[in-house]
């Protein structure tokens, strides 16, 4: 089937819907490929070679992107990318981190945390943020047709008006 959004509804009566987990799997639509896990950039491991399964990339479009929901407002203070080791480290140079609350042109219109330069071969790089406030991270390569390689994104900040710091994802 062909489509943007999955519902799943209890049709005719009133009653609560509990669901646990949800697993979609499938492809984009018009294109050959399946789409790589993006979960992996957010896996855990800052494994940098491809084959170690830990890394994930956008297909090779224009303006690639990669979201993180954080499912509430926060103060984003750093954000730290793992980059591939393996090969196409070069990939990630001019790709920008944006924070924010705006789902326009999928959240890419979101204020501008930093731009990412470089970042060497199979290392970390943390950007500081500086408390910026949204609820979506996004990483985006504007202007060119690439593939978008993530092979761990850190997220660290508070929730919008606490004071305790907290990892947001490092899971």
């Amino acid at each position: 089937m062909e489509g943007r959004f999955v519902n799943i509804v209890i049709p005719g009566r009133r009653e609560f819907l509990t669901l646990c987990e949800v697993e979609v799997t499938g492809q984009p639509y018009g294109k050959k490929a399946p789409m790589v896990v993006p979960e992996r950039a957010i896996d855990g491991s800052r494994a940098s070679n491809w084959h170690q399964g830990s890394c994930t990339h956008t297909q090779k479009d224009k303006n690639p992107w990669w979201r993180l929901d954080l499912l509430r407002s926060y103060k984003v203070n750093t954000v730290t990318i793992t980059n591939r080791k393996d090969c196409c480290h070069e990939r990630i140079n001019g790709a920008e981190i944006r924070i924010g609350y705006s789902l326009e042109n999928y959240g890419n219109a979101n204020p501008r945390c930093a731009v990412i330069t470089s970042i060497p071969a199979g290392e970390s790089k943390t950007f500081e943020c500086r408390g910026m406030e949204g609820r979506y991270v996004n990483i985006v390569i504007p202007g060119r047709r690439e593939f978008l390689t993530l092979c761990e994104v850190e997220v660290t900040g508070q929730p919008y008006g606490k004071k305790a710091p907290l990892v947001i994802c490092n899971i």
